[in-house]
This record gives C-alpha cells, structure tokens and sequence, in this order.
C-alpha cells in the first residue's frame, strides 16, 4: 500500500509540474483527494483539460468509477471509463464499460465489460473492487458484472489499465500476482501481445467474437478463433458451429493459405505473429515491431470478415491493410435466414430478402444486425394436394445448408410432390445427386452463383404471392413485346444513320490523331468498344485496370487501359489527362487520347508489340533471350524514364509500382514505362487507393510499411530489385534452392559482389563477351545493391542511377542492406519481428573525372 501512494503521488507530481501559459493541466485540488477519478463524459471532447485525477491508471478499494469519471494509462494510451456506442434514433442511450483509444480523433473501443447487459444511467452505476477482491460493475447496488476470479482472502486487489490495453486484476504489493486480465477475455478486437488459443486442460477457445451490430456489442454471430482441438490455425466460424474461412497451417513461419502474412526478407516488418505450446495452453499472439504504432485486428459485425487495421496520423484515420475473406458472400449465414446475398460486394446492400418474405427488424437490418432475417408476408395453407401452396424457381443460387436428402423422389415433379405433401417443408431442388428438400430455415443463399454446388432452389409460398410474381411476368412480357416493336423501328433507322456516319466518324477519328501533335483525342466509350472488339483480347492486368489490345481506323495499334477504382469527377479527370498527356519522353509509354463518358474512365496508349519485360526475362521458352547489351540498355532506359517522372516534370510523378510488368518494349526494345501517370490521377485519394493497391509483393520499399509518406526514393528501391532481375533473369520475391547458405537472390548477389564474383550473379543463358561487358554488370550490381538500402536517404536518385549506368559516376562497394543481412544468419529460429538497429552507412558516389 505505502509503495502504490508513493507511486501516485510520483506520479501527482509529475502531472503538477505540466503547465501551459500559466494555465494548469490539472483543476485545483478543493479538498479533493487522490481517490477522484474524474474524465469527460462518454461522446465528449477528450482533447479538453481535464482534472489530474483522470490520469490516475489503478482502481483501488478506496477509489471507483462512476458517471464520466474514467481511468488513464501511465503513458496516457487507453482509457477505461463508461461510453455509449453511437447515438441512435431512440432518446434512450445504453452505457457500457470498455476500454479505447485515448490519442486519436476517432473514438474507437477494443474491450467491452458488460457487452451483454447494458445500463441505462452510468451515475447511478459504480465499478469498484468488491468486498471479495474482484471488480464489479453495481447498478443500483445489484451486481450487473464481475471478473469473478479466485482471489486469495489475504490479498488486497487493484485494478490497473496499461499502456498495451491491457486490464488487470492484480495484488496491489506484488504487480505480478495477476488474478484476472482482459486481454484473457477478449471481445471483438485483438490487439498487440494478447493471445488467442485453447487451453488444454479445459478445452476452452480464447477468441474474438463480433459486435452483434453498430449499435449493439453484445456477441454476434462471427468469431475468430484458433482451430479445433487446438490445431495450428486460425479461423473464422458461423454461430461457432460453421467454419468458413482459415488461415490454412502454421508451418513455424507463416500461414499456408494467407502467404501475404508472411515474412519477406527484403523488408523490415511491422508486425508478425509467434505460436506457443505450453503445459496449459497453445496460443497465438502478434507483435508490433514499429515503436508507437497502432495496430488492431477486428472481426467485423457486418461483413464477417477478420480485418487489420493500423492507424495514420495524417489521415486521422483507420488504414484497412489486409481482410480475410475476400471473395463476395463468402461468410456463411451473412445475411440472416430467408435472406440472399446478391453476390456485389460484402456490404448492407448486398442482402435482401427473398421472394415472398420481408425484413423481420428494420432497425437491428439498418444498424448491420442481420441475425434474424427476413419473416414470411404470407402464411402457407399447408393443405396436401391443394392449389394454395405453391413454388417460387430460383436459378443459379448456392444452396442452402442443412438439406434433408432422403427423400425418395425420382423425377422433379415427384420431389415437388413429396415436399407440397409436407407441411414443414418450405423449398426444394432436384439434381443428378437426387431430391433434397428443406425445412426450418433457409440460410446462406447466395444469387447468381455458378460454382458446382449450385443450383435451383424451388422455394414455397402462399398462393397470393405466386400470383404477384404472375402479374409481374405477365406485365414484363407485356412491355417486352412492346419493346421489340419500337427496337425494330429504331433498329432499322439507326442501322441507316449508322451506316452513313461510320465512314465519317472513322475518317475523323484518324485525322484527330495524325493533327494531334501531343495532344489529347476524346474518344467515346462506343469508339474504343468497337475498336478493341468489346474489350476481347486482354493484354493483361494490374492494380489499376485491365488492359485490350484494340486497332483504330488507318491499323493504327492501341492498347486501352479500363480504370477500376476511380470515382473523380469528370471536369478533374480531364484536367489530370491533360496534364499526363504533356509529359513526353522515349522512355515513357505515349498516351494517345482519353474517353470520360458516364461513369467510364479509359486511357488509350500506343502499341507496344514486343510485351512487357517480364515476358523475356521469366518466360524464355516463349521468346528470345534477351542479350546483355540489350539489357543493358533497358536498365538505361527505365532509369532516364524514371528520372524524368522525377526531376524534370513540373510536379514530380512517383510510379509506385516499378516492376517488369510495367516496362513495355517496343519493336526496338526501347523500353517504356507504362502506368506512370496513375498515381497522379488517384489524386487526393491516394492513400485510400494504396489500402487495396500497395505495389507489387517484392517491390516494395521498407517506408512503405512504416505508414509515412513516401517520396521518390521508394521508385528507386523497386527500380533496385527489378535490376537484379534484369541481370539475373530470376524472380525476386521467389526462394531458390539454397546456394551458398541462403536461398533469396538479392541476398546472394550482394554477398557475391563483396566477394568480387559479380559475373555468378549473371543469368546462366548468358555469357560476358569482354572486360566492357563485365565492368557494365559490376557497376550494374553495385547500383542495385544501392538503390535497395533500407534507408532512404542512403539511396542513389535516379539522376544519379543514370549517371552510373552512363559511367559518369564511379559507386563505392555498398554495404550489405540490413535486411538482406537477416537472410544470411537466418537458419529458422531468427524471430523476424525484432527490431534491429540500423548502424548508419553513408553511400559514397563520386564523380569519374
């Protein structure tokens, strides 16, 4: 006791000597003693001064929580205090206890106490430590929730809110004496350092569970958790009954069905994740490797996916950088039973009822509680063999679980009869595999589904809402006759008109272009329609779009990129064309026009014949190997391209996403860099964009993991690996046999070049002619290894890249980058997460005179 008051008053006193202008960081003490615990309401300014009590991180026996009082970690990272979800429609407000984030401008919880029984009036209610040594929460002097641990009757409890998030329960003399922790009991949120797995002795799963809605955080129908009997995954499950997503195995490293978490030697890391096998328990935690970043994984009401999250201060804002799983309607029972997923993306929207049922609860539907579903309109007859019952045909849809298959039935029409002649029956469907029929519920329908475990789905309904559905075939066949009537008429007056214009709008689309001059031509989406055939011969896909092949009129080759993602306004996007459509070089692929019709955005560029460079350099048995002079000069031009992009427009232009994908050849093997001019046109939405498209595995710079802005030099690091694999002819990101103790590339060629044996690094198929040759790939390897420093500051321009290449600039031997280092004493018990420090190597670049 005597050490906890010394530790507060430390701790008062630290706090009284923070002041500002003279105004205080703390009220005035009026008689008040350290037992006060007093913070902003729930929904307030928490930036506001508040009083020094609210700092305080521990409940003790002689101090509690209550009404807008709160509790503060030491560093001020988390608090613990009542809150309200969000304001609904109703004037009645439901109050919780939970732990969130003090720093940021987003109100954002990760534990909740009493998630399943809310109170109604936080002054009237007080969490305290009880008589038996636990916390309680008391509402009107009843016991609403409890850690109800075992603690020792000689021992005198607190209760401390840490920095990592972490609330424990713990003897006030010995702080590692911890009864009870919530990190134990998690919600909805995993956060740094908590663990999810099984506990042997009791076969009780620590995991996460969903928010039942925006609203509402009591449990919900989503949880993840690590697999059955505590096997080496983790896993999404449905009413922790269904699973429907998993991580696939640990093998010691990473997951086998997400490789995207896995540890890349190339790059530090933010985070990663450790297993544990001890007497008690097997567990899973992840860390961060980041000092003060904030990172949180949720499992989210809505949509059922499990998501990660990280927090940017210049965003003020959430960063969603990886979810699980991604394809539409894949978590089962999204949408509540008599619900369909129509297949769009995971959204509200994306759920509706079926034919003949309404939403049972509109509110808990609008505020993403779907669990209860859609109610039928109209009650079923139930009457054998009468005409008041009938089916409603859904095509193409994923059936529903939980189908009763022993039905007899030998035809569709039997299966029909066996189900009408049942009263509990509520639809059917009749395949190869025989009759199925359901009863009960009907969950995780999904439209517009072709995969092998679909089908028709003959869903029962009363007689007045299969007379709906009559009428409204009826009148949709009325109105198609009528329009077919008119489409003939307009059919065979467009086909005149088209016609006559076709010459002309051909003779002017090939004018435009040969009077262009640099610049732009519209085109109209039917234009490039036509001319790539509808969009038949895909040349291949990105981040940003896809990419046809198309002719103009006068066999003019074009290649026209359909942009996805991209949502400006038209007035901007053609400001942002035009200003790309004036940066011209022999390095960059020539845009040749633009179309911006409706909600269609498309560019149209030049025709590179010989492909992309990835297709010479990984795929020889479909092309020529390309020699070392023309190499060489590919290296030359993709790094004037890039120079150019960055010092010589009149806003620099960052790629950011330099691979070999993205360099075109043309029929001279000019290389040109294509794609350049997209990050300028995501514009100020860049950041959003980059949550779904952040480059290119194997190519991304160290920063860009760290959330900071990113400047040229992440261009020149990418430009660095894609030269090893110019030189070498071999994928990067891939793990080759293990030669010389390591088994990825870049870290073999730098070991290679310290040791003066920079033509092993050269491609087998190749063989140097001369000393030119061997001094260009030497000078070839020191660049790259340059360009790849973890450090940007200690990374080349690409001015300077080309100097090198040019043989202006001699390069000293570079150090070996620190994380290629990881790769050389790497024998698999390394724990990739730890943070290294960086010894600062300054490069030295001097100029050959």
């Amino acid at each position: 006791m005597a050490a906890a008051l010394t530790a507060r008053a430390a701790r008062r006193e630290e706090v009284e000597s923070n002041s500002r202008g003279g105004e205080q960081w703390f009220a005035d003490d009026k008689g008040a003693g350290d037992d006060d615990c007093d913070v902003s309401t729930p929904g307030s300014d928490r930036h506001q001064y508040v009083p020094f009590s609210s700092a305080i991180d521990t409940i003790s026996g002689n101090n509690s929580v209550s009404g807008s009082q709160n509790v503060t970690s030491v560093d001020g990272n988390f608090i613990l205090g009542f809150f309200t979800p969000t304001a609904t429609s109703s004037s009645l407000n439901y109050y919780y206890i939970g732990i969130w984030y003090n720093k940021i401008s987003e109100f954002t919880t990760v534990w909740v106490a009493n998630r399943d029984i809310p109170i109604v009036d936080p002054t009237t209610s007080e969490l305290r430590i009880s008589d038996d040594g636990n916390l309680v929460l008391l509402g009107n002097s009843s016991i609403i929730w409890s850690t109800n641990a075992s603690v020792p009757s000689n021992s005198t409890t607190v209760a401390v809110i840490l920095d990592t998030g972490n609330l424990q329960l713990r003897d006030e003399s010995n702080s590692s004496l911890v009864f009870w922790q919530s990190f134990d009991h998690p919600t909805n949120t995993w956060l740094p350092g908590a663990r999810l797995g099984v506990n042997k002795l009791t076969n009780k799963s620590r995991r996460i569970t969903a928010w039942k809605s925006r609203v509402n955080p009591s449990p919900g129908i989503f949880t993840f958790e690590m697999g059955p009997n505590g096997s080496l995954q983790l896993q999404l499950l449905w009413n922790l009954s269904r699973m429907y997503w998993t991580t696939g195995l640990w093998d010691g490293n990473t997951f086998s069905l997400v490789p995207e978490l896995a540890p890349q030697l190339n790059r530090p890391f933010t985070f990663g994740f450790n297993f544990f096998n001890t007497t008690e328990e097997n567990y899973f935690v992840y860390t961060i490797g980041t000092p003060g970043t904030m990172s949180r994984f949720l499992i989210d009401y809505e949509s059922g996916q499990i998501q990660h999250y990280t927090w940017r201060e210049d965003l003020e804002s959430w960063l969603l950088i990886w979810a699980q799983p991604r394809a539409n309607c894949a978590a089962y029972g999204l949408c509540g039973p008599f619900a369909k997923c129509n297949g769009a993306d995971i959204a509200v929207s994306s759920c509706d009822c079926v034919r003949g049922f309404r939403i049972e609860s509109r509110t808990d539907w609008d505020s993403g509680d779907r669990s209860a579903g859609c109610e039928r309109i109209a009650p079923l007859q139930c009457e054998p063999n009468s005409t008041n019952d009938g089916f409603f045909e859904m095509q193409n849809v994923r059936l529903p679980g939980g189908a009763d298959t022993s039905a007899m039935a030998v035809s569709l029409e039997a299966c029909e009869l066996t189900c009408l002649n049942n009263c509990s029956c509520i639809a059917y469907s009749y395949n190869k595999s025989g009759c199925s029929v359901w009863s009960g519920e009907l969950l995780n329908v999904q439209e517009q589904y072709e995969q092998s475990d679909g089908g028709t789905l003959y869903l029962r309904l009363a007689a007045a809402e299969l007379q709906s559905s009559d009428g409204d075939k009826k009148r949709k066949i009325t109105w198609a006759i009528v329009g077919i009537a008119m489409a003939i008429l307009v059919a065979f007056l467009a086909t005149i008109i088209w016609v006559t214009n076709r010459k002309r709008r051909s003779r002017k689309m090939v004018r435009n272009l040969n009077n262009a001059h640099g610049s732009l031509v519209p085109f109209t989406y039917r234009e490039l329609q036509h001319a790539t055939k509808n969009f038949s011969e895909k040349l291949g896909e990105g981040g940003f779009g896809s990419v046809f092949k198309g002719s103009l009129p006068g066999s003019i080759a074009i290649a026209v990129k359909k942009l996805e993602g991209l949502r400006q306004v038209e007035k901007q996007f053609r400001a942002e064309v035009s200003t790309i459509g004036t940066i011209h070089h022999i390095n960059l692929v020539r845009l040749l026009g633009f179309c911006s019709g409706g909600s269609n955005r498309l560019l149209v560029y030049e025709f590179m014949p010989n492909g992309s460079l990835d297709s010479h350099l990984f795929r020889a048995a479909t092309s020529a190997v390309l020699s070392w002079g023309t190499r060489y000069q590919i290296a030359m031009g993709v790094a004037r391209g890039l120079a150019y992009l960055h010092e010589h427009c009149r806003e620099c232009i960052i790629h950011c996403d330099i691979k070999p994908e993205n360099i075109l050849l043309d029929a001279s093997f000019i290389p040109k860099l294509a794609d350049f001019g997209l990050a300028k046109l995501v514009g100020r939405d860049f950041s959003r964009v980059l949550t779904t498209f952040r480059g290119t595995r194997g190519y991304l710079a160290p920063e860009w993991m760290t959330g900071v802005a990113i400047t040229p030099k992440a261009d020149v690091y990418s430009y660095g690996m894609m030269l090893f694999e110019i030189i070498s002819g071999r994928r990067n990101r891939e793990l080759m046999a293990p030669e010389d103790g390591v088994d990825y590339f870049p870290t073999l060629a730098a070991m290679k070049l310290m040791d003066g044996e920079a033509a092993k690094v050269l491609d087998s198929k190749l063989a140097m002619e001369g000393e030119g040759e061997l001094e260009e790939l030497e000078r070839a390897c020191k660049l790259a290894c340059w360009c790849i420093q973890d450090d940007e500051s200690h990374r080349p321009t690409m001015g300077q890249a080309v100097q090198v290449l040019e043989g202006i600039i001699q390069l000293d031997m570079p150090p070996i980058p620190r994380s290629l280092q990881l790769d050389i004493v790497n024998d698999h018990e390394i724990n990739f997460f730890h943070e290294y420090d960086q010894k600062t190597i300054v490069p030295s670049i001097s100029a050959d005179t």
